[in-house]
């Protein structure tokens, strides 16, 4: 609903707040919205409508009210009168609905008087600090000899020549094993603590500490059970402190031949001609790595802590979608790891109803920052143009050439959702922008420029 109708419309409205999040507006239509909703309802029946004398919807309006059933042209007329009404008042009132209104009508002579009452969940009240005075200094990134280092030995193992060996494993040799672990008291196993053929470097340090240790000396052919306790801090809540059961089985023992780290090992690796050319492009991406994980913990920090600063009435029904969207995220992550639902509640310890109590927080800190930065930009005049959100769609379609996700893509409501993104990456560009003075926080078209320059760079 346009709120260019408002000049020509006058409502009386009452609004009373229920809530922070709720509002109630007792309403009385204009005589020209009602006007206006028959006519258009009127014109809509003249369309489905044959009159003799007449070709169909060219039948006088008049002569088409005379002929509708009075129970059709009624219920069609107060569906759009109140659709009219409730545009009208939500653009009146600068209301933000995040749900469809409860209706009721109070009192309604046919076509000439209505008067009805909405009840509606609301965006609440936004009270923002002083973001542009909030100062925060970026982490410096440094990459470090023994970070290459590390690349290279990775590279090395990569690259290794691997020899079947009938001797006792030892550290450094590569393994393939099949394992199984049960509760050491229930003997219940354990699931997803299990393997088949499963390949592990020993002195990798890859699984439970312990682990590999009793995997050394083994032969090939050889079975062996032991009891490891897993760390208090394991990441599985049910795992913690708790001891397991292994029993292994090897497979094979292959001794690793590394290679030996020379000019023609960088030719392997890559385009390089040395070793330094190498080392130095490891230096490069490790370097572009990391500073991109510190730029987006930096902005995640400064968006908590404006987040934290601000006075936010968040809608229920926000916060339930929010919900219901992690979990989904949840479900289907681990569906990815081939477990079920109910076994993945029962690795955390957790009932679903206290799974969604612990994901809360964590949704209302999601809700909370998506609706300071959608009240940000629209004080920082950020706009996306439609050449940008072209460019960013067609830079998607290069990545997925699948025919049905290219079609996912030309959705208006995919389209929508990415526009929506793009105007939140801009929006937090601009607050890095303030927060580490790369941007001078100005007023005025000025300044939307300097913001738009400050993303458009960023994203290069």
């Amino acid at each position: 609903m346009s709120g260019n109708l408002l000049q020509y419309f006058t409502m009386q409205v009452n609004k009373k707040n229920l809530s922070d999040t709720k509002v109630q507006l007792t309403v009385v239509a204009d005589a020209d919205q009602l006007a206006a909703a028959k006519k258009a309802t009127l014109e809509h029946l003249a369309g489905e409508m044959k009159l003799s004398g007449f070709r169909q919807g060219k039948a006088p309006l008049a002569l088409v009210e005379k002929n509708a059933n009075p129970s059709t042209l009624q219920t069609e007329f107060l569906d759009r009168a109140m659709n009219v009404v409730y545009g009208a008042v939500v653009d009146d009132q600068k209301l933000r609905p995040v749900a469809q209104p409860q209706v009721s009508i109070s009192k309604f002579v046919p076509f000439d008087t209505l008067e009805l009452s909405f009840e509606v969940e609301v965006i609440g009240e936004i009270k923002l600090p002083d973001y542009k005075k909030i100062k925060k200094a970026k982490a410096e990134v440094k990459v470090t000899t023994k970070d290459v280092d590390e690349v290279i030995e990775q590279l090395k193992k990569r690259e290794a020549e691997r020899k079947d060996v009938d001797r006792a494993a030892k550290k450094g040799d590569q393994t393939y094993i099949d394992f199984k672990g049960v509760d050491t008291k229930t003997k219940e196993v354990i699931k997803g603590a299990d393997g088949t053929n499963y390949p592990l470097v020993l002195g990798s340090n890859t699984f439970i500490p312990g682990f590999e240790d009793e995997i050394i000396g083994l032969k090939a052919g050889a079975e062996k059970t032991f009891t490891i306790t897993f760390p208090k801090d394991y990441g599985v809540p049910s795992l913690q402190n708790r001891k397991v059961d292994f029993t292994v089985t090897v497979l094979k023992v292959q001794e690793l031949v590394e290679a030996k780290v020379d000019d023609a090992f960088a030719a392997k690796a890559g385009p390089f001609k040395t070793v330094d050319e190498l080392k130095e492009d490891i230096k490069k991406q490790l370097h572009t790595e990391k500073r991109s994980r510190a730029d987006r913990a930096y902005a995640d920090e400064l968006l908590t802590e404006i987040a934290n600063k601000s006075k936010v009435s968040i809608p229920q029904v926000l916060l339930d979608e929010q919900i219901e969207s992690m979990l989904t995220e949840q479900k289907q992550n681990a569906m990815y790891r081939g477990q079920t639902w109910a076994e993945f509640l029962e690795s955390m310890g957790l009932t679903e109803e206290e799974y969604r109590k612990k994901l809360n927080a964590d949704a209302e800190l999601r809700v909370k920052a998506g609706l300071i930065l959608g009240e940000i930009a629209e004080l920082e005049k950020i706009m996306i143009t439609p050449e940008q959100l072209e460019m960013r769609l067609a830079m998607l379609k290069a990545q997925y050439p699948d025919p049905k996700m290219l079609a996912e893509l030309d959705k208006p409501e995919n389209r929508r959702d990415i526009l929506s993104r793009m105007v939140s990456e801009a929006t937090v560009d601009a607050l890095v922008g303030y927060a580490s003075g790369e941007v001078k926080a100005t007023t005025g078209t000025k300044e939307t420029k300097t913001v738009k320059k400050a993303s458009a760079k960023s994203k290069k």
